[in-house]
C-alpha cells in the first residue's frame, strides 16, 4: 500500500526536534519559524510538557466520555483563568476543523436557521461545515456545496448588516487573524460593529482563534486587542504543542443538552495532560510578555530590508509580503539556510509562525539571512 498523495513535499525528514529547532535525518539543523502550521507554542520537546505526557501515559491514556475525567475539568478552569475567558464552558475535541464544525452546528441548533456568513479569503478547515465555510473553491467538493454560505469582504460593515437583516443566518464566523489566507484582519471599528449587529440580532458571533489563539498575537485570543467578547471561540493548533486537540468555548448564555455534540476521542487523559502543561508553561514562562518583546524587535529589524513591501499581522502570527512570489525564495530559506517558513493563498507572502520561545538572537538570525538571499 502507498500513501495517498495529497501533500507537496519537501524533502527534509525531520527526526529529531528542541525548543526552536528540527535536525533531519542527516543531523541538519533547522530553525523552525512555522512551527508546523503555527501548532508548536511551547517549544519543541519542552521537557515539563514531555515529562507531564509520559507521566499521564503511564497511568491511563485513554478512556470514553461516558466516565468522570477530572483532567477535563482542570483544562477547563486552567484555560478560563489563563486566558482572562472565565464566562464560557468548554467542549473538547481533536482538531481545529472539528471545533469549527461543532460551533457552526451549536450555532445552528440555537437559532435553529441554517446560513453562515463568512468572509473572503477565510480558512476554517477541511470538515463538511467547516470546509464550506472556508473560501477555497478547489478543496470544496459538491457535497460541501449544500451548506448555505455567504463570503463578504472584510471591514465592509454594510454588508454585514444586509445580510444579518434578512433574518435567516445561523452565525457569523471569522477569524482573529486570518492564517492561510494571508494575515488580514478586521478592524476593531469593524470587530465592534460585527459584534453589535449579531447582539441585535440574536445571532452567535464565532472567533476561529485556531491559529491566532494561544498567546500567538501577543494577547492570548486575537479578538481582545479589539475589546469584543464573541459567543462562542475555537481553539486547537497551539493547544497542546503538537498533541491532537481542539475546543469550543461557549458563552455561559446558552444551555447545554445531553446528547447535543459528542467525541470519541475528545478531551482523553493524554490530551487534557499535554494542554494543561502547555497552559503553565505559558504562565511560568511568561511567554506572552515574550512574543510582544520579539514581535516589536522583528518590526524594527525588518526595515533594513527594503524587498519586504509590507508586515502583516500581530505578535507571532506574521506575514512578510513582497511584489514577487515567494515559493522559490522559501526552498532558498530551507535548503541554503536552514530555516523553516510557511507559505499561504497570498503567493507574496512569507508566514512567520514560530514557537513563542523564540529569542531575538534567533530573529536576527533569520533577518540576516533573508538580507543576504535577497542581495544575491
Amino acid at each position: 500500500m502507498e500513501l495517498f498523495n495529497v501533500y507537496p513535499l519537501y524533502n527534509v525528514t525531520p527526526v529529531k526536534a528542541e525548543g526552536v529547532y528540527v535536525w533531519d535525518k542527516n543531523n541538519i539543523k533547522y530553525l523552525d519559524l512555522y512551527g508546523g502550521h503555527g501548532v508548536i507554542s511551547i517549544g519543541h520537546t519542552h521537557p515539563k510538557y514531555v515529562k507531564s505526557l509520559s507521566e499521564q501515559l503511564s497511568k491511563i491514556g485513554f478512556y470514553s466520555n461516558s466516565i468522570q475525567n477530572p483532567l477535563q475539568q482542570e483544562l477547563a478552569q486552567k484555560l478560563g483563568k489563563v486566558s482572562g475567558c472565565e464566562n464560557y464552558n468548554l467542549f473538547l475535541c481533536n482538531s481545529g476543523a472539528e471545533a469549527n464544525e461543532n460551533a457552526l452546528k451549536l450555532a445552528s441548533f440555537i437559532t435553529g436557521t441554517s446560513r453562515i456568513v463568512s468572509f473572503n479569503n477565510a480558512f476554517h478547515g477541511r470538515t463538511s461545515a467547516a470546509v464550506a465555510t472556508t473560501d477555497n473553491k478547489n478543496i470544496n467538493a459538491p457535497i460541501n456545496l449544500q451548506q448555505e454560505v455567504t463570503f463578504l469582504p472584510l471591514n465592509n460593515i454594510e454588508l454585514v448588516i444586509h445580510e444579518l437583516g434578512k433574518n435567516d443566518v445561523a452565525a457569523v464566523i471569522i477569524e482573529g487573524i486570518q492564517g492561510v489566507g494571508g494575515l488580514d484582519e478586521g478592524t476593531t471599528e469593524f470587530f465592534q460593529e460585527v459584534q453589535a449587529i449579531c447582539n441585535k440580532k440574536n445571532v452567535p458571533l464565532i472567533l476561529d482563534e485556531i491559529q491566532s489563539g494561544y498567546g500567538r498575537s501577543g494577547q492570548f485570543f486575537a479578538f481582545q486587542h479589539h475589546h469584543i467578547q464573541p459567543d462562542i471561540i475555537t481553539i486547537a493548533k497551539g493547544m497542546a504543542n503538537g498533541f491532537p486537540i481542539g475546543g469550543v468555548l461557549i458563552s455561559d448564555i446558552y444551555e447545554a443538552k445531553l446528547g447535543m455534540l459528542g467525541t470519541t476521542f475528545g478531551g482523553n487523559h493524554l490530551a487534557c495532560a499535554a494542554a494543561i502543561s502547555v497552559l503553565e508553561i505559558i504562565e511560568e514562562e511568561n511567554l506572552i510578555v515574550n512574543v510582544n518583546e520579539v514581535y516589536n524587535y522583528f518590526l524594527e529589524e525588518i526595515k533594513a530590508i527594503p524587498q519586504v513591501k509590507k508586515v502583516k499581522g500581530k505578535g507571532l502570527m506574521l506575514g512578510v509580503e513582497f511584489d514577487f512570489e515567494v515559493g522559490e525564495l522559501r526552498k532558498k530559506l530551507i535548503f541554503d539556510k536552514h530555516i523553516f517558513t510557511g507559505g499561504s493563498n497570498n503567493k507574496k507572502l512569507l508566514r512567520i509562525l514560530p514557537p513563542l520561545t523564540i529569542s531575538t538572537v534567533q530573529i536576527s538570525e533569520f533577518i540576516n539571512d533573508l538580507k543576504n538571499l535577497l542581495d544575491e
